[in-house]
């Protein structure tokens, strides 16, 4: 009788009796080489039954090595970080902090192939008991469920990806402002108003503080424990008239392109001499910056392929942006736009801190307001000219259009319609408010 023809011989794979009395199975794998079941069984059913299991796995593709499961789920991921391709530096630093943060401290030491829904559950239960928001968990839980989908599906580690938790990803920020056109006009002039006095240190650690009234320097009859508290006095004083104030306009058009072209702080710290066109009224959007956690700045491509774009301007900043050219930007065509106090590119904490950005916006009355809000306003405002989703998103750089877009949309006409839209907006805010409003297009002195 032939070998293969012995009777109660298994077609596939093996189980053998150890010593114990419980039931070990052996197989061959796909890749030729043979493999022990990790588990031992009491009754040789059991065991049968094991490997009926696994050979339908290999039938529907659907096998994955067990040995290759028992790499550490912290190991796996800093190589899924480092390997994959097109991620931006500073999702780069997002992706290792909150695998660093959030991740591994919990999980970090679970093999692949033991993780379960039920771990991933508890994970997350646990994120939020110890009072990390449900943003910040659905950002840590996007992350896992990214990183285990490429260990079940192209890696073919794990036999399903374990994050099945519904809901788990989803985010829920809280709605941002959009601010009127006479609040936009407000901003910018604000934002540069600087009072004009100074602190100094005196005797036993506190701080005098000294400004300027009428064109007269005058001494603040308090003493201040901090410099902190000293400058912020002196802010106050500026803002409701005790202290005289100079008006800085270099960040004013910066506030106001920002806002009525939809650009995000990486696209217009970014923006050369040669890229804006006074004549044709438009901005062209072809670089970002990106600031790393480590402090680096590092210039590279907009955000999304629909980021490279040129944005109409409205006629009624062209008069502010005109100035701002003649006054702060070099004449080569490769000067920065909105550069730094040392001429280098403009940092946003330098940003915050030589425009107060905190205070002001607080004094507004908008406390909590973000640069990024602008953009949100100046989309809002484009939405309001009914133009089509398509020439939307394309004007705003969103990456769900397709490249050509953002060439056809302009051939067509279609982000001058907007652009004339958010004209008509601001002028018509203009002239409801009248000569003294916030919203007024005449330069401040």
């Amino acid at each position: 009788m032939a070998k293969g023809s012995k009777p109660n011989r298994r077609r596939f794979g093996n189980i053998r009796q150890l010593p114990s009395g419980r039931y070990q199975i052996s197989y061959l794998a796909p890749d030729g080489r043979r493999r022990t079941g990790l588990e031992t069984y009491e009754r040789k059913g059991d065991a049968e039954r094991a490997l009926t299991l696994i050979e339908a796995k290999m039938i529907a593709g659907e096998w994955t090595d067990p040995d290759r499961g028992k790499i550490k789920l912290k190991d796996y991921a800093e190589t899924w970080i480092s390997q994959r391709p097109g991620l931006r530096p500073r999702t780069v630093d997002l992706y290792t902090w909150l695998l660093n943060k959030h991740i591994t401290p919990y999980l970090g030491a679970a093999q692949l192939g033991k993780l379960s829904t039920a771990m991933i559950r508890q994970w997350r239960a646990d994120l939020l008991g110890n009072g990390v928001s449900v943003s910040m968990a659905a950002k840590a839980y996007r992350l896992l469920r990214a990183v285990l989908m490429t260990a079940a599906e192209e890696d073919h580690i794990i036999p399903r990806n374990p994050c099945r938790i519904r809901g788990a990803g989803d985010e829920h920020p809280e709605e941002r402002p959009v601010l009127s056109v006479a609040q936009v006009f407000e901003l910018a002039d604000r934002v540069g108003r600087r009072p004009l006095g100074n602190v100094r240190k005196v005797k036993n650690g506190a701080y005098r503080l000294r400004f300027q009234r009428h064109g007269e320097m005058r001494t603040h009859p308090e003493v201040f424990t901090s410099r902190g508290d000293a400058e912020r006095a002196l802010w106050a004083m500026g803002t409701d008239g005790r202290a005289d104030s100079i008006q800085d306009r270099r960040f004013r058009a910066l506030i106001l392109l920002a806002t009525f072209a939809s650009l995000r702080w990486g696209e217009v710290s970014a923006l050369r001499r040669s890229d804006l066109d006074l004549e044709a009224a438009t901005v062209r959007v072809r670089a970002a910056f990106v600031e790393r956690s480590t402090g680096e700045l590092v210039l590279g491509p907009p955000k999304s392929k629909a980021g490279r774009r040129v944005v109409g301007i409205p006629q009624a900043i062209i008069p502010t942006l005109r100035e701002h050219l003649n006054t702060y930007v070099g004449n080569e065509p490769g000067a920065l736009l909105f550069p730094g106090v040392k001429g280098g590119p403009l940092r946003r904490s330098g940003f915050n801190t030589r425009t107060r950005w905190v205070d002001v916006v607080r004094d507004m009355g908008m406390p909590g307001l973000h640069f990024h809000d602008l953009r949100h306003t100046g989309n809002m405002l484009a939405a309001e000219s009914g133009a089509g989703l398509k020439d939307l998103m394309a004007r705003m750089g969103h990456d769900n259009v397709r490249a050509a877009m953002i060439y056809q949309h302009a051939v067509r006409g279609a982000d001058k319609a907007i652009t004339d839209a958010i004209d008509r907006h601001i002028n018509r805010t203009d002239d409801e408010d009248g000569e003294d409003s916030a919203g007024v297009l005449a330069p401040v002195g």
